[in-house]
């Protein structure tokens, strides 16, 4: 039983952790990276598409997106979609391709995002010690039904807490990570 309920706990923070890397990966951070298109979508024939079905995005330079969409009526959809988004980034259209430069950022800038980077991770940290809360709840309640012993939920709530203090060291590693990625840009 225990087992079952540190194996959810593990999945669940890893999770928890996989977010917490595709939320970072999604923020601008004064290069070109075709993540921060992920969470736009554009009206195309009626439907909500994300902008990574509907064209292709390249690289060409450090600070340059390219957005070439495989139906060139989806040009217009798909720049007025940038515009409407929080990216802050005029699109270029020269009728075939959508062109995305991305500022250098500035101190403010990246104090900023740095901000935004340290709410994040917390936002983590919380969920990660809200599953350790439930894990110990879980525990607890075994306790009153009787089916484990006070021992077994001691070693349970010992191995939860180390469980919690790997992700929660793993996630300052993450942001650790970002922040300086950022702040040497």
């Amino acid at each position: 039983m225990i087992k079952d309920i540190l194996n959810k706990a593990d999945e669940k923070m890893n999770k928890t952790v996989d977010v917490l890397v595709k939320e970072l990966a999604s923020m601008k951070a004064g290069r070109a990276n075709p993540a921060i298109l992920d969470k736009i979508e554009v009206e195309y024939y009626g439907a909500m598409t994300p902008i990574s079905q509907l064209a292709g995005i390249s690289i060409p330079e450090a600070r340059i997106l390219a957005i070439q969409p495989w139906d060139k009526s989806a040009l217009k959809s798909i720049e007025k979609a940038i515009l409407k988004s929080d990216l802050g980034i005029n699109p270029s259209n020269d009728g075939e391709i959508i062109r995305l430069i991305i500022p250098e950022l500035t101190e403010e800038t990246r104090k900023n995002i740095v901000k935004n980077i340290k709410k994040t991770g917390e936002d983590s940290k919380v969920a990660i010690r809200g599953i350790r809360r439930e894990c110990n709840d879980k525990f607890k309640a075994l306790k009153k039904k009787n089916d484990i012993s006070e021992d077994e939920i001691k070693k349970g709530e010992e191995q939860i807490q180390k469980k919690t203090d790997i992700f929660i060291k793993n996630i300052d590693a993450i942001l650790e990570k970002k922040e300086k990625e950022i702040m040497s840009l």
